[in-house]
């Protein structure tokens, strides 16, 4: 914290006191709330170094692998997205760093995707995928498994 805050209230989180010089965890919207105001700090990891590093992990694992992403990622990558969109509209920041981002954000996602399609139409389990990912994939994959089971009974007639 950059300033001491006593018995505020930020929408519906209320904060008793914080003193200044101390780093406590908050919610998202009050931790952007108090550093648009000035009063504190985020110590986040920047996301680049999150996403590409899920990156790197990815192209590493085989193609019917896939890395473990927490399930904030996507929430992550979307507000990154979108604050560097912000910051070029504004001039804060470069065309040529959100473009950049953005290739990023479509590699990985790309992989993800290929990846998802071709284990929802094999005979993996779903429970040893689901710790690895993320609430929009899962659903995601339920929905792709399901299409891939109903179309191979369409053409082979109720077997496998």
């Amino acid at each position: 914290m950059r300033s001491s805050v006593e018995n505020m209230d930020i929408g519906d989180f209320h904060v008793e006191r914080i003193a200044e010089g101390e780093s406590v965890e908050l919610p998202r919207y009050v931790v952007d709330e108090l550093v648009a105001q000035g009063m504190a700090e985020s110590s986040e990891a920047p996301f680049e170094n999150e996403i590409l590093g899920a990156l790197s992990r990815e192209k590493m694992m085989g193609p019917l692998q896939l890395s473990g992403l927490p399930a904030d990622f996507y929430v992550k990558m979307r507000r990154k997205l979108g604050a560097l969109s912000a910051a070029v509209s504004e001039g804060k920041s470069r065309r040529e760093d959100l473009e950049r981002f953005r290739a990023v954000c479509y590699d990985l996602v790309g992989i993800r995707l290929s990846k998802l399609l071709s284990l929802s139409s094999s005979s993996a389990p779903a429970l040893s995928l689901a710790e690895k990912l993320t609430p929009e994939e899962s659903a995601f994959f339920a929905i792709s498994q399901s299409l891939s089971k109903e179309w191979k009974t369409g053409l082979l007639g109720g077997g496998k």
